[in-house]
């Protein structure tokens, strides 16, 4: 009898990691599959974006009964978005509460964004960070907040709060560095205004994917142009960008003055990787997160990651300008679909 292979996303969980769902929406709700993945595969996590939302509530018939119901209750498509997709949400952490309370509020969360038109804009993220998280009315929720500069000062003060906030779209290590001292410094006012910090969460989300597809375009048109080398660098930079900001990670975590903070009780800021299908076709389709084969492998990365960006500076490569660039470009993936479901939602409205 042949024996059943174990399922690799257990096996993740067994070293550590948690597996979150990068989706949501209506049918998984209602026909149990979301459930399913949590209890049978050991998915963690939800999180949601703008363009997760549009893609369910425009596409799922599901979502036509739920808009009639809400449209005599709500006065703007703005509104009637933030219903569905707190209805949603919540369904969804209430789905993961068992795992948050069984890891002491260590996992089991669903994340909510703030609309992408605040992406630089601080005090609105912060008042509709605030809003939104009100209304979840759930410990395991997360408010995401585009790591921005400006959006350094809104997760600083809504951690502060007591607000836990899943930082997105963050392209750049020394971006990540700045996220993970405004963890530190939220933590510390927190302690300083005799505040708990146990129970505050967050996670730095680091795009992987983008990072290769816009370096690849580049290294083909060096390689076209008469440098050759530039071709053993493809699909490189992700992974080298990854283990920098992993490397900050792990110097951060030895620090003083987080020793100081886990002492007092503080939650690591998890690292989590996104962005982790692979757009180019000629790769794995894991080739980010290997789920074929699990095992810790990212330290040993490490120093093929720092040849790799050696070798892309030496090319004329700038990471922190990519960085900045897939940052704009970002923002602007979001606000698209995000200003699309609103007139569909409208149009509903106007019916």
């Amino acid at each position: 009898m042949n024996a059943i292979p174990p399922n690799p996303l257990l096996e993740l969980r067994k070293l550590g990691q948690s597996v979150w769902l990068d989706d949501i929406g209506r049918a998984m709700l209602d026909d149990g599959s979301l459930a399913r993945l949590i209890e049978q595969d050991g998915i963690a996590g939800v999180t949601s974006n703008p363009a997760i939302f549009a893609n369910s509530m425009m596409k799922e018939p599901r979502y036509a009964q739920a808009v009639a119901r809400l449209l005599p209750k709500v006065s703007s498509s703005m509104a009637l978005y933030e219903e569905l997709a707190l209805e949603d949400l919540g369904r969804a952490a209430d789905l993961l509460r068992r795992n948050y309370d069984g890891t002491s509020g260590g996992d089991g969360f669903v994340s909510l964004e703030v609309s992408p038109h605040l992406a630089y804009d601080t005090a609105g993220s912060v008042a509709q960070g605030q809003r939104l998280w009100r209304r979840l009315e759930r410990p395991n929720a997360m408010i995401k907040i585009p790591g921005t500069e400006a959006g350094l000062p809104a997760i600083r003060e809504l951690l502060t709060a007591g607000i836990n906030v899943n930082v997105t779209l963050l392209f750049s290590p020394e971006r990540y560095r700045a996220v993970a001292q405004a963890y530190f410094d939220a933590l510390e006012a927190r302690l300083a205004a005799r505040k708990p910090i146990e129970r505050i969460a967050s996670v730095a989300s680091f795009f992987l994917s983008r990072i290769d597809t816009h370096v690849d375009k580049v290294l083909d048109g060096l390689a076209a142009s008469g440098q050759p080398a530039a071709r053993t660098l493809r699909g490189k930079a992700a992974i080298a960008s990854a283990c920098r900001a992993y490397e900050i990670y792990e110097g951060l975590s030895a620090s003083p003055r987080w020793e100081e903070l886990a002492r007092r009780g503080a939650r690591p800021q998890r690292l989590l990787w996104a962005s982790t299908s692979a757009k180019d076709p000629t790769y794995s389709p894991i080739k980010y997160v290997g789920l074929g084969r699990p095992e810790l492998r990212l330290e040993r990365h490490i120093a093929e990651a720092s040849d790799a960006r050696e070798g892309l500076e030496r090319l004329g490569v700038d990471l922190d300008a990519v960085a900045e660039q897939l940052e704009r470009e970002g923002v602007a993936k979001f606000v698209e679909p995000f200003d699309r479901i609103q007139r569909w939602l409208e149009e509903q409205r106007s019916r």
